[in-house]
C-alpha cells in the first residue's frame, strides 16, 4: 500500500496527527518501537486491579477548549482537580505553597502577620513568584521566599536535575509560585479531567481508522534513512510526508553527539490496603532520594478494597546506549539548545520532514500543549 503520510512514533502527537490525516482522507502508517500504543502515557491493569501510568502520573489541565473538545471525541472524562502535598519538616502541606502551608508550618501569631503583609503588598493578585518573594524589600516577606526557596524548590530540584542550583535558569525559578489564598490545586486551569476508561483506551479511539495502519516492535530507523537531504525507506526514495517524534538526535545518527535527558528509575510498590496516602502525589523534596510517590487509584477512581499500588520516582541520568532507559526531561540550556538547533538546520533542508513532540523538538510539553501542536502541524502540511 502506498501511503501518503509516515509518522513516527504513537504517542499523542504521533496519534493526534495521524487521525486528523485519516479523518482527511489520508493513508498513514505510524511506526511505534514499543510493544504498545501511547508513548509515556500508556497504562496497564496489575494482578491486582489497580491501573498505573507505566511512565509515570498524567493529569490533563488546559485553558485550551479546542483541544479538550479533540479529545472529548475519544473518551468519556469526568473531573479532577489535582492537589498534592509536600513533606516539608516532618510536615505534610499543600504545595504550591499557600495560606495553609503557612499555617501548617509558622506559629500563628507568625502566620497571620505573613499572611496580612503578603495581602497588603499583591492585594487582588492570586499567585508570586519565589522570585518576586526573595527580592522583596520586606524582610518578613523576603524570608519567606527564602524559606520556600530552600524547602520546596531547592532540593527538589538538585535532585530532579542533578546540577548544582545555581546553573538552574531564573526563568524556570520564576515559574515555582506562592498561592495568596486557601485555593490548593496544583492546577488553576479552566479544564482538569481524567478519561474514564484510562488514557490508553484514549489512544485506542484515536487510531480506530481504516486509514491509519500501525506497526508496533518496529523501529523506524532501521527502514527509514535520509541521505543528501532526501528520505528512503526500504532504499527507495519517498516523497510522501514524514512526521518524526522520536529523538532527533537518534534520527541522525548523533552526528552533533547525543543530546542530554534527565531519566528516571520507576518504583512501583503494591499495598494490601485501602489507601497509602492522603492524597494522589506526595512529593518529597528534601531527604529523600526519590522526589515524589504517587498512588494510582486516586487518578483512576477506582474503588478496589484493600488493595493499592504506588510509585516512587527516582531520578537519574539518561544514557541513550541503554536501551531500558528511556528520555523523559530535556535538559535545556545554551549549550544544549546549539546542539539541538544544528539538528534541526538538518531538518530545514529536508522539505517533506516535519518535527513535533518533546523528544523531537527537545523541549517540555504539557500533553495539552503537544496536542495543541500536533493539530497546529496538520493545518501547516494541509497548507
Amino acid at each position: 500500500m502506498k501511503y501518503d503520510i509516515i509518522i513516527v512514533g504513537c504517542g499523542f502527537a504521533g496519534s493526534t496527527l495521524a487521525r486528523k490525516f485519516a479523518n482527511a482522507n489520508k493513508k498513514v502508517l505510524i511506526y511505534e518501537k514499543r510493544n504498545h500504543i501511547g508513548g509515556n502515557m500508556y497504562e496497564e491493569i496489575l494482578e491486582n486491579g489497580v491501573r498505573v501510568h507505566k511512565y509515570g502520573p498524567h493529569i490533563f489541565h488546559t485553558n485550551n477548549k479546542i483541544v479538550f473538545d479533540f479529545l472529548k471525541k475519544y473518551s468519556d472524562w469526568y473531573f479532577y482537580e489535582h492537589k498534592v502535598l509536600g513533606k516539608i519538616n516532618d510536615n505534610l502541606v499543600p504545595i504550591p505553597f499557600n495560606f495553609k502551608s503557612i499555617e501548617l508550618l509558622y506559629n500563628q501569631e507568625k502566620a497571620e502577620k505573613i499572611k496580612k503583609k503578603l495581602q497588603e503588598k499583591y492585594p487582588n493578585v492570586k499567585k508570586v513568584s519565589i522570585l518576586d518573594l526573595i527580592n522583596d524589600s520586606d524582610p518578613t516577606i523576603k524570608k519567606l521566599g527564602e524559606f520556600v526557596y530552600k524547602n520546596v524548590f531547592e532540593n527538589y530540584t538538585a535532585k530532579q536535575w542533578n546540577i548544582p542550583i545555581s546553573e538552574i535558569d531564573k526563568s524556570v525559578i520564576n515559574r515555582v509560585p506562592v498561592i495568596l489564598g486557601y485555593d490548593d490545586r496544583y492546577f488553576q486551569d479552566k479544564y482538569q479531567y481524567m478519561p474514564k476508561d484510562g488514557y490508553t483506551k484514549v489512544f485506542e479511539n484515536l487510531l480506530n481508522h481504516k486509514n491509519i495502519t500501525l506497526e508496533l516492535e518496529h523501529n523506524a530507523l532501521e527502514d527509514i534513512k535520509i541521505k543528501d537531504n532526501k528520505i528512503y525507506l526500504d532504499n527507495k526514495e519517498y516523497k510522501g510526508i514524514v512526521i518524526y517524534t522520536g529523538e532527533i538526535d537518534e534520527l541522525f545518527e548523533y552526528k552533533y553527539g547525543a543530546l542530554p535527558y534527565r531519566s528516571l528509575n520507576l518504583v512501583f510498590e503494591n499495598y494490601d490496603m485501602n489507601y497509602y496516602q492522603s492524597r494522589a502525589v506526595i512529593n518529597y523534596p528534601n531527604e529523600e532520594l526519590f522526589t515524589r510517590i504517587t498512588e494510582f487509584k486516586y487518578l483512576t477512581n477506582q474503588i478496589i478494597d484493600k488493595k493499592t499500588t504506588i510509585l516512587k520516582e527516582y531520578p537519574k541520568t539518561y544514557d541513550y546506549k541503554d536501551k531500558n532507559n528511556l528520555p523523559y526531561y530535556a535538559i535545556i540550556n545554551e549549550e544544549n539548545l546549539k546542539k539541538y538547533n544544528q539538528y534541526k538546520d538538518l531538518v530545514s533542508k529536508i522539505p517533506n520532514l516535519y518535527l513535533c513532540g518533546r523528544l523531537a523538538e527537545y523541549k517540555y510539553y504539557n500533553m495539552d500543549a503537544v496536542i495543541e501542536r500536533a493539530l497546529n502541524l496538520y493545518l501547516e502540511i494541509m497548507k
